[in-house]
């Protein structure tokens, strides 16, 4: 597959992302954006990035940095972004009304091969695509930050999309190193979401009952179970927690689950809970301060990149 051309809509830094990624499996990459000046900030950005992953020897795929960056081209025509592509990722802010204004008029331009998929973690696919004549090769791929460093991405179709379209775009993820997983029908905050926010809610209610510090919640994670997780999910673990598999985990340790997870009380109202975000916050800066997020985000994604060439060798 690899030669074909993907178009990326929108240039901010999950589009940028994806234009490596694409580049890095050999696909020719163009990025569109409205403004020119947008677009050509864009592939200095790309070509920044490129060489400095290149530098740390971190770069993914055969091709050097220099090849990969002369995959990659730019536009500001939305007609010839889509011209005889065989995928477009769209990438553009989680506005809804923007969606749907952009997604009528690809619906328009569309060719019979070419599958639209969303990077949103926000909306399902069916509120942007009800009612177009190209629904069925439109949904949803929605990357991890940084989708560069963490392979997993969402696959969401709408009721109409055709699982043609699903199974394509499977197979291209697969083509680029990326690791799919397909959800069979859409459901709000896809499953990442949906699993990340059980766990924020616990970590908050924990928090704010003063049962916990926000360090040590996050050691729980960090230092715990985030350990076991980065190699297996829960179900797996659990499945390696008992002598005869997750049947006789949950027939050991079913009982404890249903009451323990009955003590969880309601979901907290975290933008009304100003007091309990604020000592959240407080303690987060503690451990964090605002103007050393940049160069935390930088460790974290170095660190990525280490984890993600070590699990690379687990089975």
């Amino acid at each position: 597959m690899s030669g074909q051309k993907i178009g990326i809509v929108g240039s901010g830094l999950i589009g940028r992302a994806w234009a490596m990624l694409f580049a890095a499996a050999g696909y020719r990459v163009q990025l569109y954006d409205i403004l020119e000046t947008q677009v050509a900030t864009a592939l200095v950005e790309v070509q920044k990035e490129l060489q400095s992953l290149e530098a740390k020897g971190t770069l993914r795929g055969k091709l050097s940095a220099k090849a990969q960056f002369e995959l990659i081209s730019g536009t500001n025509e939305l007609k010839q972004l889509v011209e005889s592509a065989t995928h477009i990722q769209e990438c553009v802010p989680e506005q809804l009304e923007l969606k749907r204004g952009l997604y009528a008029q690809l619906d328009e331009l569309l060719e019979p091969q070419t599958i639209v998929a969303s990077s949103t973690s926000t909306f399902m696919p069916s509120l942007y695509s009800e009612g177009l004549k190209r629904r069925s090769q439109m949904l949803v791929a929605h990357p991890l930050n940084p989708p560069y460093f963490i392979p997993l991405v969402e696959l969401v179709p709408a009721p109409w999309t055709s699982k043609e379209s699903v199974e394509r775009t499977r197979q291209l993820m697969l083509s680029l190193g990326q690791r799919p997983v397909v959800l069979q029908r859409e459901i709000q905050g896809f499953a990442t979401n949906r699993i990340q926010y059980a766990i924020l809610n616990e970590v908050w209610r924990l928090v704010a009952g003063g049962i916990i510090s926000v360090a040590d919640a996050d050691r729980v994670l960090s230092d715990g179970l985030g350990m076991r997780y980065a190699l297996m999910g829960s179900l797996e673990t659990a499945h390696l927690n008992a002598p005869g598999g997750v049947s006789d985990y949950i027939q050991r340790f079913g009982g404890e689950i249903a009451t323990v997870s009955a003590s969880y009380g309601a979901t907290p109202d975290m933008c009304g809970e100003g007091e309990t975000l604020a000592e959240i916050a407080r303690q987060c800066e503690e451990l964090v301060p605002l103007e050393a997020l940049p160069q935390r985000r930088a460790t974290r994604d170095e660190f990525l990149t280490r984890l993600s060439t070590l699990k690379r060798q687990f089975p």
